[in-house]
């Protein structure tokens, strides 16, 4: 069968979703995961954005030593340049270059002729390929430019050096069998289109992002790029794991596969959602929690008697696997490592000590601790903002027939510990109001959620916030079995983080991307 490329911009169109911001720690903790996921290329980000991406993108090129590692450019000289500093460690570099040709974007946006955008185009292909052998190029908007020119587009392109040209349908508004001609028109047109590789780059904006790379793949695309759980500004993009199990599943039909490590999704999913702050649906496809899921009386007697009945994926083949060793508070140290090597993660002695320590903790409040419940706890803490705050203890008086009020002390980064009571609407509010009080930050709550991580009445609770202060935004997440405290330590992370951009040399610029 014939090897499709995955190309994965997790790192880079995911993180345009909004409120998502991720810092150079979960960037490379992220791409690892992409690495043993066996992705082929990783765009790391947009090298030009800001100092703070191009850092990013560096650590990332260090990092990975198993995947091209990709950073995008506009067709400019100054963004080739950011590129080139951010990849100089990279061990597979590529340019991810892009212009828009559709008619829309030439007369609104660029304000540029047919000849201008060829010419353009052009020598930024040109200059870039005296740094680069591999070279990616993107016409902009390739779904609602017209087809000669988008083979004019493509021909340039091969004749000036790129080794790949990605098809975006930029604002998903293509259908399969549209997307798909596209396809099948550039094979049949355009010279030398047998030298380089074809890509399919597609939005969800009406839900059709998955079938339209899959009719891209029917017609001859030999990439198909997209993110983890389908992330990305608007509604998102192709979902990597939706193509990839599309593909393993009915391979007689496709003829076509990855060469993914299936087992690694579900994990690659949960480190995805937990970095992002974006929840996983529950039925979303392959990784949502109810895609294994039976209820009906019909479907549970089916399933007990044949899985196949209604079960088309096995939950092991993306590695869910339901596990007999049930921890509680007096499993030992033995068998809490032997569950984290069960659940893929490999700890150095000095981190399995204090994850056994959280454990402990975690199993005196829990009479038994579940598979989600060790990932919650091993996730909710990875990155490494620099801690300005760090909450102590809370303590809230609420009645149903009383105002509620909060104390909370904070440790603060070279002042000590700092303490202040606050009232509030609910339990939340005086927490928060107390925070605020102690830090003196003058900040926006822009979003506030919860959910439960694992299930019954002690189960793990894990609160999701979002702050925002002068135009900057910043996520924060806190796990805990008391909702209260999770709250109080997601405001608290989200703080740090909101310290720490304010503070960072520079800041993304919002800029709508591919």
């Amino acid at each position: 069968m014939r090897k499709i490329y995955i190309f994965d911009t997790t790192l880079r169109d995911g993180e345009q979703s909004p409120g998502v911001n991720l810092n150079r720690k979960e960037k490379v903790e992220i791409a690892l995961q992409l690495e043993k996921l066996g992705i082929d290329r990783i765009e790391a980000g947009f090298p030009a954005a800001s100092p703070g991406d191009l850092e990013g993108v560096s650590a990332v090129a260090r990092a990975v030593k198993n995947a091209t590692i990709i950073g995008l450019s506009r067709s400019r000289i100054p963004d080739i340049d950011a590129v080139r500093e951010a990849l100089k460690d990279a061990q597979d570099p590529c340019i991810h270059l892009f212009l828009a040709t559709s008619p829309i974007h030439r007369k609104h946006k660029l304000r540029m002729e047919k000849q201008q955008v060829l010419e353009t185009a052009e020598a930024a292909i040109r200059y870039a390929k005296q740094y680069f052998d591999k070279i990616e190029f993107s016409p902009e908007d390739a779904g609602r430019t017209e087809l000669d020119f988008l083979c004019e587009v493509t021909d340039m392109a091969i004749r000036a050096g790129a080794t790949v040209v990605n098809i975006p349908d930029t604002v998903g508004y293509m259908t399969p069998a549209e997307f798909g001609n596209i396809f099948k028109t550039l094979k049949t047109n355009v010279p030398n289109i047998e030298s380089i590789q074809l890509s399919a780059h597609c939005h969800d904006d009406l839900g059709l992002a998955t079938a339209n790379a899959l009719a891209a793949i029917q017609n001859g695309a030999d990439q198909i790029e997209g993110t983890i759980n389908g992330i990305g500004e608007r509604a998102g993009n192709t979902a990597i794991e939706e193509v990839a199990l599309a593909l393993a599943t009915r391979s007689e039909y496709y003829q076509a596969q990855t060469t993914l490590n299936l087992k690694e999704i579900a994990k690659t999913s949960r480190l995805v959602s937990k970095l992002t702050g974006m929840v996983v649906p529950g039925n979303k496809a392959i990784v949502g929690a109810n895609a294994f899921a039976h209820e009906s009386g019909i479907h549970q007697d089916g399933m007990l008697k044949e899985k196949t009945t209604y079960e088309i994926i096995s939950p092991e083949t993306i590695g869910l696997v339901e596990s007999k060793l049930v921890l509680g508070k007096h499993s030992g140290r033995h068998a809490f490592r032997e569950k984290l090597i069960d659940l893929g993660y490999d700890l150095g002695e000095e981190e399995l000590n204090a994850a056994f320590a959280k454990f402990k903790d975690l199993a005196d409040k829990k009479k038994t601790v579940g598979d989600e419940d060790i990932r919650a706890m091993l996730e909710e803490k990875l990155v490494d903002t620099p801690e300005v705050y760090t909450l102590e203890k809370i303590q809230v008086h609420y009645g149903n027939q009383s105002v509620p009020h909060a104390t909370v002390s904070i440790a603060v980064a070279g002042a000590g510990m700092k303490e202040d009571t606050a009232e509030g609407n609910g339990s939340v509010d005086a927490i928060y109001n107390a925070i605020d009080k102690v830090t003196g930050e003058a900040v926006e709550l822009e979003d506030y959620s919860i959910k439960s991580v694992t299930h019954g009445k002690d189960a793990l609770g894990e609160v999701h916030v979002v702050l925002k202060q002068n135009g900057v935004t910043a996520s924060g997440r806190g796990v805990r079995t008391d909702i209260l405290e999770a709250s109080a330590r997601a405001y608290v992370d989200a703080l740090n983080r909101l310290i720490d951009k304010r503070n960072s040399p520079g800041r993304r610029d919002n800029m709508s991307l591919i």
